[in-house]
């Protein structure tokens, strides 16, 4: 019965004549109800492209306007651009238009979205994806004025709210952001684009679940970009679920053969597979893990204390459990009430000072900053490790092992990295290279 229902998408993008916006509806909704539908959509993309290779001119263009949103929505952009740079109509200047947009290709999108409102195509959605384009060339003003003018779209547009959610990210007013994609998807459950950034939001925030969750809901509504299947497949490894990892990663290849980061993670998830793993132990570990990860910040402490632990770059609860009430004493204008506050904070949370220092399972180094060292180097030292811009696989590593700075980075060798699960050959190169480009380097390289 379910199959019977399913939208014929054969006769929907070859044996149809017309080809509007609803047939882009109508495939989209084909697309949306499973995988059996992209393995008829790629059926459908070599029949197109005979029709393509067999129709005399003019009457193939038909064809090539189709292939091309079919193309479009398979994630096959480069081959999508090639064909809707032939069509005539206002959809194939507009889905032209997206296509350059989502390559960075400003220019080429500009002229094809000034050709989709000219031949007629809805000029409010045309103006949103000129936010877009505004927001790429990084004229915020412009957009914003933009926006303004398509206000009365608020109560009903998606696109109109997550084109908002993208200058409130451009600002950094990441909460608006959210606020907005939150309603887009309220007001359109398939929009790709805010399912996505919602996604990454929860992925940042370490809600693994909800992480999942959105991304999952992107696989279900083309065109799919290639960070969902990198993000999601990271987050499936963290969460063992190693054959779903590998399945992402493969996706991501039969996309782009190219990807040499999608290969590597291939290769990094199916060693993962043939690795010894034990779920109890992983599962006691992963619960104290979290909370050593809890920033002081979260606690009302009063300014003294907040202060002397900033100074002496203590950032969360584990970094209290590595260091010992004399240390912290010997701080300047550290006190004993101080220190009574920051032991009942860590008593609340089953935890003591200087506890990681006696327990021998705890196999993370002290880090100790080197002595003599220049009020220069001692910046950059304390620098936060996410200057380094790493990938989602590399961040979630570092915050596993409790590495903060870039001073605590640099105290690990290539080994003691390589030890963490998760942490394959790729990472390890992409946390040497991000060091390299600013002068530094682990320990032992």
């Amino acid at each position: 019965m379910a199959d019977q229902m399913l939208i014929d998408l054969r006769t929907l993008m070859v044996e149809k004549e017309d080809c509007d916006a609803g047939t882009v509806q109508q495939l989209r909704n084909g697309l949306a109800q499973g995988n059996q539908q992209f393995k008829s959509l790629k059926e459908v993309v070599q029949l197109l492209k005979k029709k393509v290779e067999t129709t005399p001119a003019p009457g193939h263009k038909k064809y090539q306007l189709k292939l091309g949103i079919a193309l479009y929505f398979m994630g096959h952009t480069s081959e999508a651009i090639e064909n809707l740079t032939h069509g005539e109509s206002s959809l194939a200047f507009f889905y032209l238009g997206k296509a350059c947009l989502s390559t960075k290709n400003i220019e080429e999108a500009s002229k094809a979205f000034d050709k989709a409102e000219k031949l007629g195509y809805n000029i409010n959605q045309v103006q949103l994806q000129r936010i877009d384009l505004l927001r790429q060339k990084e004229n915020l003003k412009e957009a914003k004025a933009t926006l303004v003018k398509l206000e009365e779209l608020a109560s009903h547009s998606a696109e109109f709210h997550f084109q908002k959610a993208g200058i409130f990210l451009d600002e950094g007013e990441k909460a608006s952001a959210v606020k907005h994609l939150e309603r887009a998807v309220e007001l359109d459950p398939t929009h790709t684009g805010a399912l996505f950034h919602l996604a990454q939001a929860n992925d940042q925030a370490g809600n693994d679940n909800e992480a999942i969750g959105f991304y999952e809901k992107c696989l279900k509504h083309p065109p799919i970009h290639v960070g969902v299947l990198k993000n999601l497949g990271v987050l499936y490894e963290d969460n063992n679920k190693f054959d779903k990892a590998v399945d992402c990663y493969k996706t991501a290849l039969y996309s782009d053969p190219l990807d040499d980061q999608a290969r590597l993670y291939l290769k990094d998830a199916q060693a993962a597979q043939t690795m010894y793993y034990s779920p109890d132990e992983d599962r006691d570990n992963s619960k104290y893990n979290q909370v050593l990860e809890v920033p002081v910040t979260d606690f009302e402490l009063s300014v003294r204390s907040r202060n002397c632990l900033k100074k002496m770059n203590i950032r969360s609860l584990g970094d209290l459990t590595r260091v010992s009430e004399a240390q912290l004493l010997a701080s300047k204008n550290f006190g004993e009430t101080s220190l009574t506050e920051i032991k009942e904070m860590l008593v609340a949370k089953n935890l003591r000072l200087g506890q990681s220092l006696e327990d021998s399972t705890q196999r993370e180094p002290v880090f100790r900053l080197p002595q003599n060292l220049t009020e220069q180097e001692m910046a950059l030292m304390n620098r936060p490790i996410s200057d380094l811009q790493l990938s989602v696989r590399a961040r979630k590593c570092m915050n596993r092992l409790g590495i903060n700075t870039m001073g605590e980075v640099m105290q690990r060798t290539a080994d003691e990295l390589l030890e963490s699960r998760n942490f394959g050959m790729t990472s390890l190169s992409e946390v040497r290279e991000k060091l390299q480009a600013m002068g530094l380097s682990l320990r032992g390289d």
